[in-house]
């Protein structure tokens, strides 16, 4: 145990750099594009099997990827059952989002699953020390959740289904952000902290894939309708960009840099996705949005202002 926890934080986490906030601002436009590429899929393909098929796929990617760096792979590194935990909760996350996708907006989703850097600094404050975050940290978080609910204020008025329908959504939203930010924590404080990006990604991959697999099933959601042209460009975004490249990026990330100053700047993502929604859907921009959007810039620089 006293190894382990050696092993853990044997690495130095850093504030944000120059190059991490480039690769985050990639990253949040990618995973803020996601949303709109599940429903795309959706008349094709259920979106619990959509999530299936991109775990499977990207394990695929992953698995050929340790293959040709001539790594290995074994379960007796200590990383097992971290791995199996971060596993389960990856495909509740990604039950919560396809599930709720179904009852509510993408705006709706984006946003309250972007409650998850707020339980991710929670949590990672209480589990480790060097995580701590000062007054002005936790000022800028607090203003950049305000800036989202601000930013979205507006279209979380309106109702695309029932209202009961909607608040489902809602709360599935919720809870896949809740599963992200443990998911988070787990690869913070565990042997994972130490591992190879491929082999924590592979991990969640792997038992996400399976996981989703079963519960399509048991869903009778295994028919697939002819697939346009956009759902297979939906289906490799989802799986080689967001599920192979983007989270590899993500681990990498989190292996050097503080994980709750990671996660906050992850609150951009609701804004890119909205802007997506804008140029693809013609959406207009409300002064509520642009007051929004600098209430969310200003806390995310606040987050990553180094203590003294």
């Amino acid at each position: 145990m006293g190894a382990g926890m050696t092993a853990v934080l044997s690495i130095v986490r850093k504030p944000l750099d120059g190059f991490a906030v480039l690769v985050m601002l990639v990253l949040c436009m990618c995973f803020g594009l996601q949303q709109v590429a599940v429903v795309v899929a959706a008349p094709s393909i259920h979106p619990v099997m959509q999530m299936a098929l991109r775990c499977g796929f990207a394990a695929l990617l992953v698995s050929v990827l340790m293959w040709w760096r001539g790594g290995s792979f074994s379960v007796r590194d200590g990383t097992l059952w971290p791995g199996l935990a971060a596993g389960v909760l990856f495909a509740v996350e990604f039950f919560c989002v396809s599930t709720g996708l179904i009852y509510t907006t993408a705006s709706h989703m984006v946003v309250f699953l972007y409650t998850a850097p707020i339980f991710t600094v929670l949590g990672l404050h209480y589990c480790v020390a060097a995580e701590r975050l000062g007054r002005v940290q936790w000022l800028g978080v607090l203003l950049a959740f305000g800036g989202i609910a601000y930013a979205f204020s507006d279209s979380l008025g309106q109702s695309a289904a029932s209202t009961g329908d909607m608040l489902l959504g809602d709360l599935l939203a919720v809870l896949g952000g809740l599963s992200w930010a443990a998911t988070t924590i787990v690869v913070r404080t565990t042997t994972l902290s130490e591992a190879a990006p491929t082999r924590t990604l592979l991990y969640q991959l792997v038992v996400a894939a399976v996981l989703l697999l079963g519960v399509a099933g048991a869903l009778q959601e295994f028919s697939i309708v002819a697939i346009s042209g956009i759902a297979w460009a939906s289906l490799l975004f989802q799986s080689v960009i967001v599920a192979f490249a983007c989270f590899l990026a993500w681990f990498w990330l989190l292996r050097r840099y503080l994980a709750s100053r990671i996660s906050a700047f992850s609150f951009l993502t609701p804004l890119f996705g909205v802007a997506f929604g804008i140029l693809l859907l013609d959406d207009p921009i409300s002064p509520r949005f642009a007051i929004g959007a600098m209430l969310v810039l200003a806390g995310i620089v606040m987050v990553n202002l180094r203590r003294t």
